[in-house]
């Protein structure tokens, strides 16, 4: 298993999921995405958005739309995404990831701290209502210090031993012509020789 930056070939597979897991698809930018791959089928097994948020006050990031395909879970394939985003985040100068989620105590073993409503930065604020609105008044606040992340070792062992459950991985479809915008039976090539 290892973490990739998402693809634009990966755009449906994203939004079929997100839509699927019920997670939030607003501002979608598949380059926003990190998705787990098995590396023997090729099979994507998990993904998550890293957000920026460019205020006045500032820019701020957010992991957000974490998800992880249910045969795939309990393997550690959403802690591997998590660190991912974690170290984009930093690659991109920011010390202080934000997280609004309903599953605050999964994201405490890596170093999140629950914040009160009024330690959340004013510009993320309207964010912190909106992820309320969609998750029932259920979300917490967290921010993350970068150094603080921390991989528990249990979950680190997991991920490198990931099988899916109850059967084949989904595989990666084979990108075609099509997928490019040209037509096979009318294209020419620069140096088709004609047989």
């Amino acid at each position: 298993m290892y973490v990739r930056d998402a693809k634009n070939r990966d755009e449906a597979w994203l939004l079929d999921h997100i839509e699927e897991m019920g997670l939030d698809e607003r501002s979608f930018r598949s380059r926003d995405y990190v998705i787990a791959v098995e590396e023997g089928s090729d099979a994507r097994a998990g993904f998550g958005r890293l957000r920026v948020h460019k205020t006045d006050d500032g820019e701020f990031v957010e992991l957000t739309g974490i998800g992880v395909l249910e045969t795939w879970r309990g393997q550690g394939v959403g802690a591997h995404v998590i660190e991912r985003l974690v170290e984009t985040a930093g690659d991109e100068g920011f010390d202080e990831v934000y997280c609004f989620t309903p599953t605050a105590r999964y994201l405490a073993q890596f170093g999140f701290e629950a914040l009160d409503d009024g330690a959340v930065p004013d510009a993320l604020a309207d964010r912190l209502a909106t992820v309320r609105d969609d998750t029932d008044g259920e979300a917490t606040p967290l921010r993350l210090r970068r150094e603080d992340f921390g991989m528990p070792e249990r979950l680190r062992e997991r991920f490198k031993h990931a099988v899916p459950e109850g059967g084949d991985p989904e595989p990666t479809p084979e990108e075609t012509a099509e997928d490019f915008g040209i037509d096979p039976d009318e294209a020419t090539y620069k140096y088709d020789t004609g047989g």
